[in-house]
């Protein structure tokens, strides 16, 4: 497989393909004939399946890095006892992984006095998850072990790209977690004359509150034979499986939920920085794109973390937009750890974003870090079904997570606006 680097170089062979096309009919003025725009559709193909297979490879490049990292070449001079108590740490860490997965493949039954009381200091005992009712031994669930959680994290940030860059938090408790917000955004100081007593000016501040919702994966069945493979990583499986379901609905939630009865989303909340012409209704042009940058206070542009948001269809749209001097918008990276970039700001893709259409918020610009809060409480947990579909041959599976979200500053991310008409 070609490293990141090489797939880089080949996507921007493709994009220079892509705007060959472009240049030579808008050069003869004129629209797409169609084998032009056949070969321009097969080239955008191939450079959304490159980004893809440069996605994957950074990930597993990543992953490797991390794994590497382990050096234990200087435990012996740590002395005896930190080493033996990393090894105890250790050992307790691969205890619990070892009774998890004695749980998940053969069940509450298959456990040992000893591996139960294990298990239990991961016990997760809430009202909510008991009102669901199951056929099982147990109204909760297990909270997953490390190298599992650590999984679900890989596969819901897959598909979840709101917890990529908007700010996350953990808790113990779901209980309502209050705090204190202010804009002093438009309060200044002042000359004082002499013997002139100063002038107060007090703070307005706001209260946001942020609870938890209890996300379900949904039952997933589970063959007998699967679980007494022991030759299937029983972990990626669940992980992948459980972990994309609650990510796949946690991120639209983040992204356009009402804010009733479910996290406010990120759109739902945002300003809107930019409304498109009349006739915009699935369309955006280069001075609409400025104007969205420019309603950014330019007091969060110093930390560089402004970015776009749009989804694969508003990616669509704005490739093919130049500026005044004819250059295109969308700049495809080619070196690796730098992203794609619009008028100089990295992209985020996010498919739950709304589709341009009349009066939609289809673009995103800002500091999602500083405008969103995710907040989750303790770990993911796995309930095991053993009865519901025993006469199937079938063991059903069940993933839960608490959470929830929201704009916790409405400056630092902006809406384009389609046009109503």
């Amino acid at each position: 497989m070609p490293n990141t680097q090489q797939l880089r170089e080949q996507r921007a062979n493709v994009w220079s393909q892509m705007q060959e096309v472009m240049d030579l009919a808008e050069k003869e003025g004129r629209s797409l004939t169609g084998e032009e725009r056949a070969k321009y559709d097969a080239a955008e193909a191939d450079l959304d399946r490159l980004g893809d297979e440069i996605t994957l490879a950074e990930r597993h490049e990543a992953r490797s890095k991390e794994m590497s990292r382990v050096d234990r070449s200087d435990v012996v001079d740590r002395g005896r006892s930190d080493e033996r108590e990393g090894r105890d740490e250790e050992a307790s860490s691969e205890e619990y992984r070892n009774a998890f997965l004695t749980y998940v493949r053969g069940g509450i039954g298959e456990l040992s006095g000893q591996e139960v009381r294990t298990l239990r200091t991961g016990w997760v005992e809430n009202t909510e998850m008991r009102a669901l009712g199951t056929g099982t031994q147990a109204a909760g669930g297990y909270t997953v072990p490390p190298q599992f959680w650590n999984r679900i994290v890989e596969a819901v940030r897959f598909v979840a790209p709101m917890r990529q860059y908007a700010t996350v938090i953990s808790t113990d408790t779901g209980a309502a977690l209050p705090w204190l917000t202010a804009d002093e955004t438009a309060v200044e100081g002042r000359i004082l004359g002499e013997n002139t007593a100063a002038t107060e000016t007090d703070t307005t501040f706001g209260t946001a509150t942020v609870g938890a919702y209890t996300y379900s994966s949904d039952m997933t069945r589970v063959p007998f034979q699967l679980l007494q493979d022991t030759g299937i990583d029983l972990e990626a499986y669940l992980a992948r499986l459980l972990g994309n379901r609650v990510g796949r609905i946690q991120n639209r939630h983040f992204t356009t939920g009402t804010g009733t009865g479910q996290p406010l989303g990120i759109v739902t909340g945002a300003q809107v920085g930019k409304v498109g012409a009349t006739g915009q209704t699935t369309s955006v042009t280069y001075d609409d794109l400025v104007d969205l940058t420019d309603s950014i206070d330019p007091a969060l542009q110093g930390a560089g973390n402004l970015r776009w948001m749009f989804s694969q269809g508003g990616r669509k749209v704005v490739r093919k937009i130049k500026d005044s001097q004819g250059r295109p918008l969308w700049e495809p990276s080619i070196q690796a750890g730098t992203p794609d970039t619009l008028l100089g700001y990295g992209i985020v893709l996010n498919n739950n974003m709304p589709a341009m259409a009349a009066s939609a918020k289809s673009i995103l610009f800002g500091d999602f870090q500083e405008s969103y809060l995710i907040r989750d409480v303790k770990g993911f947990a796995v309930q095991r079904l053993n009865e519901r579909f025993a006469e199937f041959g079938q063991v059903a599976f069940l993933g839960f997570a608490r959470a929830d979200g929201t704009v916790q500053n409405t400056a630092a991310v902006k809406a384009y606006q389609n046009s109503a008409t």
